[in-house]
C-alpha cells in the first residue's frame, strides 16, 4: 500500500502488526503518524520501528549549518509520543554507527543515492555556495548514524467514545 502515514486507508482496529523501516524520520509530525498507527491497530496489536535519531549527521550539521541538515526526533520523545497515542510498554533502543570515505564527495554521493535529502519545507533551494563546499571538505570524512528503534504494544482501551470507563474482568475457576 502506498499512503501518507497521517493518514492511512484502514479501517480502526484492522491491522495487527504494523512495522515501519526507515519512515517514520520523513513525517512532517511524528506524533501524528503514531497516533495514526494506533488507530489502525487492533488492541494488543504490536508496531515495531527504525527511524534516525538527532545525532544523526551531526558532522554534516556542525560543517555545513543547522539549516542545512535534516532535523531527527529524540527516542525520548518518540516514547513519550507513543505513551501519549495510546501504546504501552514501549521499548526504546538505538545504536550509533559510523561511517568513513575516502572523500567528503563520498558522503554527499551516498546520501543523493539513497535519497536521503533535506526534507524541510524551509530549506534552501538551488546550488550550494562555494563557502558551503569549502566547510563539507574542512568537516572530514565520517559520518554518523544513529539509529532508533522502538516496539510497542496498543493498549486495552480504558475509555468508550462517550468518555466512560471501562473495567474488564476475568473470570479465573477457583482453586
Amino acid at each position: 500500500m502506498c499512503a501518507a502515514l497521517e493518514r492511512l486507508p484502514l479501517a480502526a482496529g484492522s491491522v495487527e502488526l504494523a512495522w515501519s523501516n526507515m519512515a517514520l524520520h520523513w513525517a512532517a509530525d511524528p506524533p501524528a503518524v503514531l497516533a495514526e498507527l494506533a488507530r489502525v491497530l487492533a488492541p494488543e496489536g504490536l508496531l515495531m520501528f527504525s527511524t534516525l535519531g538527532p545525532d544523526t549527521l551531526k558532522e554534516l550539521r556542525a560543517a555545513a549549518g543547522e539549516a542545512r541538515v535534516h532535523r531527527f526526533a529524540d527516542m525520548h520523545d518518540l516514547g513519550d509520543a507513543l505513551l501519549a497515542a495510546g501504546f504501552a510498554a514501549p521499548v526504546m533502543d538505538m545504536e550509533m554507527l559510523t561511517l568513513t570515505y575516502a572523500a567528503p564527495a563520498g558522503l554527499v554521493a551516498d546520501l543523493r543515492a539513497s535519497g536521503q535529502t533535506l526534507a524541510r519545507p524551509e530549506r534552501a533551494r538551488g546550488l550550494a555556495p562555494r563557502a558551503l563546499r569549502a566547510a563539507l571538505e574542512a568537516a572530514g570524512t565520517s559520518a554518523s548514524i544513529e539509529v532508533i528503534y522502538g516496539h510497542a504494544w496498543k493498549g486495552t482501551p480504558r475509555k468508550s467514545a462517550d468518555g466512560r470507563s471501562i473495567v474488564h474482568f476475568e473470570r479465573r475457576p477457583l482453586p
